[in-house]
């Protein structure tokens, strides 16, 4: 029998304290977890290939595929998890994907890429438990931007303490292992302050509805109530997901590419300046209190995205733009489509059309194809023959994507634009 209290924690929080509380609670959670995922990716593993293919090409490969398995169970689990178990439950699945790490660190290669498979699987529900903590609120928009912050920064930080740690003469096996340790302590920290975070107020349940979870019966009848513009954004999702991935995995090759000397603090100063900007973008569409209103700024975000990394690839064609200008523009660009999912469009669906739902639910439906997508692109291009250069086939990969993705967010526009649950105006 569930305890009646555990949902409601007395953090005697409200108002500014507790917005900053909950930002910085599921930004440090979070960020901290990129530390058990991504450091291995500022290795190059140039020592081993396997299958034809470069090893560090087929370790990202098998974690994607952990991850991508992940967001699949992720539709049930994280629409049906229950508030009180999540951190319980972040905290488990964190431990696994450690454990798997230092697995991997002790068993030969190549057969130590089975575990960098097993470090993906648990990793992949993180994000659906954090964003939890923040759906249903007048303020979500800033919160969860807070909280998508910590990816788009993440990434860049623990490939910079990865490369720190490769340079102390930490083999490239051990590395991973050895970045997770160093942020646990501030993960435990992290996750207290996530049990201390109340559930949402009376006032924010009138303003953006009751978030509950799911059963397959409640997913079903989402789905197929908006099912062609969701399939829309999954795809629009789809494509920035695998461009969003192919930038952070590979980012040593592309900056090669770019310049030819890489520094390691330059995937921090990058990533902190497309944060910086992103951040400010998303989360200042708070003030829109106007559920119709803010869901269609979302859908122009993403659309506004495309056209800059158009804009950017011609600049760096020309000539016109730095290595780091191009990438903080094109993160820039990259990013609007993809936060404005995580934040604005789903969040703002629900509060819009009064559903009974979750974001963990449509979140998880849309990042499940999107790392399915990219598994593909990974193999695709492997079957294809290595490149020379690796920024060639990013630059080709973007044109490609923002295109593809401008034409699929007009007719997505018009559907919803057009569907009758969206033709009454919500506050």
């Amino acid at each position: 029998m569930e305890e009646p209290n555990r949902d409601k924690p007395e953090s005697g929080l409200n108002g500014l304290p507790l917005l900053i509380w909950c930002v910085v609670a599921a930004f440090g959670a979070y960020f901290c977890m990129y530390a058990f995922r991504k450091p291995f990716t500022a290795a190059s593993y140039q020592d081993q290939s396997l299958w034809g293919m470069g090893f560090k090409t087929v370790l990202v490969t098998a974690q994607v595929l952990g991850y991508m398995l992940s967001k699949f169970l992720g539709i049930k689990a994280i629409a049906e998890v229950h508030p009180h178990r999540r951190v319980v439950l972040l905290l488990a699945l964190i431990a696994i994907a450690e454990f798997s790490l230092l697995l991997f660190a002790i068993t030969p290669s190549p057969y130590n890429l089975v575990w960098m498979f097993c470090n993906g699987v648990p990793l992949g529900m993180v994000f659906g438990l954090v964003l939890g903590f923040l759906e249903g609120r007048r303020h979500t928009e800033a919160l969860a931007a807070g909280l998508c912050a910590s990816f788009i920064l993440a990434d860049g930080a623990v490939k910079s303490v990865g490369m720190a740690l490769l340079h102390l003469g930490i083999s490239e096996y051990w590395m991973p292992f050895l970045s997770g340790l160093l942020f646990t302590p501030p993960l435990l920290v992290f996750a207290w302050m996530l049990t201390r975070v109340p559930p949402p107020s009376a006032h924010d349940v009138a303003a953006r509805s009751e978030r509950t979870p799911m059963n397959g019966a409640d997913r079903w009848a989402m789905f197929r109530r908006y099912a062609p513009g969701l399939v829309l954004l999954v795809m629009v999702y789809l494509l920035i997901t695998i461009l969003r991935s192919v930038r952070a995995d590979f980012a040593p090759e592309i900056w090669a590419g770019l310049q030819a000397d890489v520094p390691a603090a330059i995937f921090t100063w990058s990533e902190t300046a497309v944060a910086a900007v992103v951040l400010v973008l998303i989360g200042s569409l708070v003030v829109l209190r106007d559920n119709r209103r803010a869901f269609f700024a979302g859908l122009a975000a993403a659309l506004g995205g495309t056209v800059l990394v158009a804009v950017t690839l011609l600049g760096l064609q020309e000539g016109m733009l730095s290595p780091f200008a191009f990438m903080v523009l094109h993160g820039i660009g990259l990013y609007l489509p993809y936060i404005a999912v995580h934040t604005i469009i789903f969040e703002r669906l629900i509060a819009m059309t009064r559903d009974r739902g979750n974001i963990g639910y449509l979140m998880y439906l849309a990042d499940s194809f999107g790392y399915l997508g990219y598994v593909g692109v990974l193999l695709a291009r492997n079957a294809l023959g290595p490149a020379e250069n690796f920024l060639s086939f990013f630059v080709l990969l973007s044109w490609v994507i923002a295109g593809t993705c401008f034409a699929l967010l007009v007719p997505c526009w018009r559907y919803f634009a057009m569907h009758p649950a969206t033709q009454v105006r919500s506050s």
